[in-house]
């Protein structure tokens, strides 16, 4: 071979000066993201992002659960595959959504601005948290187009309830997501042994975290400081420093109280739509239906809650069972692969939902970051719907006893969990 002809065949790629670039362009799954994005953060602030309650089993337990599920592809003509969907009557591009994520500022500069302009682009909802560091107002005036939910705290005060409604209404919130699994703080032990603050306390620790990553603090200082804008203004609490006792302050003065009565109202009070979040109780989810919720997000709170506890995939059987299709059933905790939102979905899912796994994308590369996960997930879902033999969400649904097996239990075939086989 000619010297000019292997000059042909060699192809010297130039050196990707950008580190968000770099990752962009070298990172090709969720945990590729979350290994970036361990690079960027000070130890006590990744920690805070990725650390579960006590001794983390509900955390581990979320990715095992999915394992335990293999796949059983079919031969036959596959078209597409087609991801659209319908959530809550309106089309999304795929069955997942963007779940609300508190203090993402923290991560971020841009925070949930730049969240949001990743779910408006790729045509999903996204659900904007109570505790988010960035104003409703700010979202719906920066992203007309986008499905916005927001994630609405129950109070028995009438009149906080009215002006709360009143806000989300004004501001173009269509969906309100209300959680019911942080009735007290999990014990989040990464937390208390780094003596998590935001900014971080000055120690010999965070000092050697200035040297190791140093853009994080930089862009931390430069950045405005860190205040939650959809809390009432009154609230000391608005403008906090992030602590683990600030979080309890919050819960503290929450309506711990606060039970399907006040659900009742409120679904009296709101005429857009409501989801449930937060529940693993099949009990619960056939109560959300007959007060007219219309839909459930399966939740252990990505096992920063209670430890031990079921994972939503523990439950998705038997809570579609209960309700038929009277009610739409998302879940999150653990979602890292498209696989793991095909397999919910063929399990009677209508939808999945990601939190942790987008902060890892805005961690390492901002809003495109977000958008490059979303991405990768999409692609995931249509290629294992292709090699399973699917070519829509709706026949997904429909054939989802076909697919899977659960291989905990001798390789039995599960039934149908199509809607129409199980009311």
């Amino acid at each position: 071979m000619k010297v000019s002809e292997a000059r042909q065949l060699i192809q010297i790629k130039a050196p990707i000066l950008s580190r968000q670039r770099r990752v962009l362009a070298n990172a090709f799954n969720v945990e590729e993201y979350r290994k970036a994005a361990r690079k960027v953060l000070p130890t006590g602030i990744f920690d805070y992002l990725d650390g579960g309650s006590e001794d983390e089993v509900t955390l581990r337990r979320n990715r095992a659960v999915f394992d335990a599920w293999a796949l059983m592809p079919s031969w036959g003509p596959v078209s597409g595959p087609d991801t659209t969907t319908t959530l809550l009557g309106k089309e999304s591009a795929l069955p997942l959504t963007l779940t609300p994520t508190g203090a993402t500022r923290l991560f971020h500069p841009e925070g949930e601005a730049a969240v949001a302009a990743a779910a408006d682009r790729a045509g999903i909802p996204y659900g904007l948290a109570g505790l988010s560091t960035v104003a409703m107002e700010t979202i719906a005036e920066r992203q007309p187009n986008l499905d916005r939910w927001f994630n609405f705290g129950l109070t028995s005060d009438a009149q906080a309830l009215k002006d709360k409604l009143a806000r989300c209404e004004a501001a173009g919130f269509t969906t309100l997501i209300v959680g019911v699994d942080t009735r007290a703080l999990g014990s989040r032990e990464r937390d208390l042994h780094n003596g998590f603050t935001a900014p971080p306390a000055l120690t010999l620790s965070t000092i050697a975290d200035i040297a190791r990553r140093p853009a994080w603090w930089i862009n931390f200082l430069k950045a405005d400081g860190i205040s939650f804008p959809n809390l009432d203004p009154r609230s000391a609490a608005a403008t906090s420093m992030i602590t683990p006792a600030m979080w309890q302050d919050i819960l503290g003065h929450s309506d711990a109280t606060s039970g399907w009565q006040e659900l009742e109202a409120l679904r009296q009070a709101w005429s857009g739509k409501i989801v449930l979040k937060g529940c693993v109780n099949p009990a619960d989810v056939a109560k959300a239906s007959r007060i007219g919720l219309d839909a459930v997000q399966l939740s252990n709170h990505g096992g920063r809650q209670l430890d031990h506890m079921l994972s939503p995939m523990d439950v998705l059987q038997e809570s579609r069972q209960r309700v038929g299709d009277s009610i739409e059933i998302y879940v999150d905790s653990g979602i890292r692969r498209g696989s793991d939102i095909l397999k919910a979905l063929a399990l009677g899912a209508d939808a999945c939902s990601i939190g942790r796994a987008y902060l890892y994308g805005l961690v390492a590369a901002g809003s495109s970051g977000v958008g490059r996960i979303i991405e990768i997930l999409a692609d995931e879902l249509r290629r294992t719907m292709t090699l399973v033999g699917v070519s829509s969400i709706p026949e997904l649904k429909a054939r989802g006893g076909e697919i899977l097996r659960d291989i905990r239990h001798s390789g039995e075939i599960l039934e149908s969990t199509a809607s129409g086989d199980t009311k």
